[in-house]
C-alpha cells in the first residue's frame, strides 16, 4: 500500500544551522532515501522550493482565482513530499519513524487513496455507458 509522507520544516531552519549540521543532516536523509529504495519502500518524492515561490489556486466567482503564496500561515511549512511503499500504517510509521528527516520538522503520514473504482465510473459516464 502507498502512504503520502508530507515532511514539514520551519523556514528558514537551514540558515538557522551551522553549515556542517545542515549537510550532515541531508546527507543523512539521503542515505536512508536511498535504503528505502534498495528495499523497495521508496515509491517516489520530491522535496519543495520556498513558500515564497508558490501560488494559490481557489475558485471564486465562477472561475479560478490565483494568489500569491502558501495558503495557511502556520510555524512550519510543507518542505517536501515523500511516496513510500509499506504492508500498512504500522509499518509506514516504522519506517518513517527512522528518517531522518523527522528531526527538521514533522511528517504526517497518510494512506494514499485508491480512486480506480471512481475513475473506471467516471470513464464509463463520460463514455455514455
Amino acid at each position: 500500500m502507498k502512504y503520502i509522507c508530507l515532511g514539514y520544516i520551519e523556514p528558514n531552519k537551514p540558515l538557522n544551522m551551522p553549515e556542517h549540521e545542515w549537510h550532515a543532516m541531508a546527507d543523512e536523509c539521503f542515505s536512508y532515501d536511498d535504503e528505502l529504495r534498495k528495499n523497495g519502500h521508496f515509491a517516489g518524492g520530491h522535496a519543495l522550493q520556498p513558500p515564497e515561490t508558490a501560488i494559490t489556486l481557489r475558485w471564486k466567482e465562477g472561475k479560478a482565482s490565483v494568489t500569491d503564496g502558501p495558503y495557511a500561515e502556520t510555524k512550519e511549512q510543507l518542505g517536501g513530499i515523500l511516496i513510500l511503499e509499506a504492508r500498512d500504517l504500522n509499518h509506514a510509521i516504522q519506517l518513517m519513524s527512522k528518517h531522518p528527516g523527522v528531526k527538521a520538522g514533522p511528517f504526517e503520514i497518510r494512506p494514499a487513496a485508491d480512486l480506480s473504482a471512481m475513475i473506471s465510473e467516471s470513464e464509463k459516464r463520460r463514455a455514455g455507458m
